[in-house]
């Protein structure tokens, strides 16, 4: 058994299922800030691999 990859998944999921209870556990205006920032987040690491990437070109 490769004990890295057993521990890796186990953080996973464990972080999954944080985050999955603390969304459902939420308000509807926390929802709505979760959801907004997750994608400020999203559209920011996009932005930086696009940095990236047009650098090594």
């Amino acid at each position: 058994m490769n004990m890295k990859a057993i521990t890796t998944g186990v953080t996973a999921g464990a972080a999954i299922g944080l985050a999955f209870y603390a969304f459902s556990s939420a308000s509807m205006m926390k929802k709505h800030s979760i959801k907004k920032n997750a994608g400020k987040t999203l559209k920011a690491a996009g932005n930086l691999i696009d940095d990236i990437t047009s650098m090594m070109r």
